[in-house]
C-alpha cells in the first residue's frame, strides 16, 4: 500500500493547485503550504513516507532555508526543488544539502511524477524497515491486539494520545491490515481547515461555485473513496464543520459546493486527537453526537514516559536510521546517555526521541553517543517517570526489563522502576532473580 503524501510548498496559489492536481491524478495524497511557517507546521506532523516538493523562491524565504531547517531538525524526507530560475549554483547548493533533484517548472508535468516514482522504488528496494510502532512493551502489544481485532471491520476508530506518540502510524497500520489496504489512505490536518474552506476541502466544489473557483475540485471524501479518511487532531474542527461532517457520516452522502445533487461514498473514518473530547463536549466545543459516530472503537496510545521498556529499542532503531541517512558510524550509547534517555520525561514522545537521536548521531559522527550529544533539556516530568509496578502478574516482567535496560545495575533499575533498592532486592528474592542479575 502506498503511504506517500506529497507536501507541496509554493506561494503561488494557482500553481500550487496545479501541481497538487497533477499529483492527485496519479493517485497521490497532497498537502498544500503557501508559506515556510505553514510548511514547517506540516513537517512537524510528517512521516518518513512523505516527500517534499518546494519552490525555490517563496514570499517569506526560499526552499534552501526550508531544507536547512529540516536537516537541522533531523527530518530526512526526500526533498525536490522546483523553480523558474535556472540557476546552477542554487541547484548545486540544494543537492549538497540533500535535495533529491532540481526541476525547472516548465518541466514539472514531465519530470515530477517519474521522479517521485523512482524515489519510491529506491525505498522499496533498499529501505525496508521495522515500523516505528513495532514495539515489545506490554502497552503496545495491547494496542496491536486491539488493532488486529478492529482492522478487518468497517467500524470507525478514535485514537487518543499526546502529540508525537505515533497516532498516524497506528492509523496507517489499521488501514494496511484492513480490507481497504489497496485503496487510498487520505490524511487530513483538521487544525489547518478554516470554517470557510472546510466544505470545499472535504466535499470538493464545481467550477464557478464561488469567486476563484476556476475549475472543479475533488474533496477528501472523493480522494479516499473505497479507502480510509484519517482525521488528524479532529478536536480542532469548528462547530459548523462538525455539523457538516456529522450530516455526511450519518447519511453516507455529501454534496460538492455548488453542485445540485448528492453523491454517496464508501469511506472508513479513523480520527485522532490529543484532546479530552469528553471535556470538550462538556464545554460545548465538540458535538457529542459526532463523537459517538467517530468512536465505534477506541485506541489510547500511552505517552513514551509510561513505556520505558520501549525507549532503548526505539533509540537503537533511530540510531541505525541516522547512521544510514547521515552516513555516520555510531555504534551505541554511553551508560550516562542510556540513563539520561531512560529518565527523561519525553514531552514530545517518540517524535522528540527521534529528533534527539538524529541530532546526537550527527554530532557524534562515530563511536558512541554521550549524554552531552543528546542535549536533553532539564524538564519536570508531567507524570512519574517509572516502570510503575502495577500488579503481581506484571512485576517480574517489568523488573527483568528494567535490569536489562540498565545492564544489571540494581541501583539504576530501582530508580527506573520508581521503587527503593530495598524493595527491589525483596522482589528479586521473591521471584528467584537474586543471582540471575549480578551487580556489575
Amino acid at each position: 500500500m502506498d503511504k506517500t503524501r506529497i507536501i507541496v510548498v509554493e506561494d503561488n496559489i494557482v500553481y500550487c493547485e496545479y501541481v497538487c492536481s497533477l499529483l492527485a491524478r496519479e493517485g497521490y495524497s497532497t498537502v498544500q503550504a503557501y508559506h515556510l511557517s505553514t510548511a514547517k507546521k506540516h513537517l512537524q506532523q510528517a512521516t518518513d513516507d512523505d516527500i517534499v516538493v518546494s519552490d525555490m523562491r517563496l514570499n517569506d524565504g526560499n526552499g534552501i532555508d526550508l531544507l536547512r531547517w529540516m536537516r537541522k531538525e533531523g527530518k530526512m524526507q526526500p526533498f525536490i526543488i522546483m523553480t523558474d530560475y535556472a540557476e546552477v549554483h542554487t541547484a548545486v547548493e540544494s543537492m549538497k544539502l540533500g535535495s533529491i533533484d532540481y526541476i525547472p517548472k516548465k518541466l514539472i508535468e514531465d519530470k515530477l511524477v517519474p521522479l517521485i516514482r523512482s524515489i519510491q522504488k529506491e525505498r522499496q528496494a533498499g529501505h525496508s524497515r521495522i515500523p516505528v510502532f513495532a514495539r515489545d512493551g506490554s502497552a503496545f502489544q495491547e494496542i496491536m491486539r486491539k488493532t488486529r481485532l478492529v482492522a478487518a471491520t468497517n467500524m470507525s476508530v478514535m485514537i487518543f494520545g499526546e502529540n508525537g506518540t505515533g497516532k498516524e502510524h497506528i492509523a496507517h497500520h489499521l488501514h494496511d491490515k484492513s480490507k481497504r489496504a489497496g485503496k487510498p489512505f487520505v490524511a487530513v490536518d483538521c487544525g489547518s481547515l478554516s470554517r470557510e474552506l472546510a466544505p470545499s476541502a472535504f466535499f470538493g466544489h464545481v467550477k464557478g461555485a464561488f469567486t476563484g473557483a476556476d475549475s472543479t475540485k475533488k474533496g477528501y471524501f472523493h480522494e479516499a473513496e473505497g479507502g480510509t479518511l484519517f482525521l488528524d487532531e479532529v478536536g480542532n474542527l469548528a462547530l459548523e464543520t462538525q455539523q457538516m461532517l456529522l450530516r455526511a457520516i450519518q447519511g453516507r452522502r455529501y454534496r460538492p459546493v455548488g453542485d445540485k445533487s448528492d453523491r454517496s461514498f464508501n469511506v472508513r473514518i479513523i480520527a485522532a486527537t490529543n484532546e479530552d473530547l469528553e471535556a470538550a463536549v462538556s464545554e460545548k466545543r465538540f458535538r457529542q453526537d459526532l463523537l459517538y459516530r467517530l468512536q465505534d472503537f477506541v485506541i489510547t496510545v500511552p505517552p513514551l514516559r509510561d513505556c520505558q521498556e520501549d525507549i532503548m529499542p526505539l533509540a537503537e532503531f533511530f540510531r541505525e536510521i541516522a547512521n544510514k541517512e547521515l552516513e555516520c558510524s555510531v555504534s551505541g550509547f554511553s551508560s550516562e546517555a542510556r540513563k539520561a534517555l531512560l529518565t527523561h520525561p519525553w514531552p514530545g514522545n517518540v517524535r522528540e526521541l527521534r529528533q534527539k537521536i538524529m541530532g546526537a548521531v550527527l554530532q557524534a559522527q562515530e563511536g558512541i553517543v554521550t549524554k552531552d550529544h543528546l542535549e536533553l533539556a532539564v524538564t519536570k516530568p508531567t507524570s512519574p517517570v517509572s516502570f510503575a509496578l502495577r500488579n503481581d502478574a506484571e512485576d517480574k516482567e517489568r523488573i527483568m526489563r528494567a535490569l536489562k535496560q540498565t545492564n544489571g545495575n540494581r541501583c539504576a533499575a530501582a530508580e527506573l522502576l520508581g521503587i527503593s533498592r530495598t524493595t527491589l532486592y525483596g522482589k528479586l528474592e521473591e521471584y528467584g532473580l537474586k543471582y540471575k542479575f549480578r551487580q556489575p
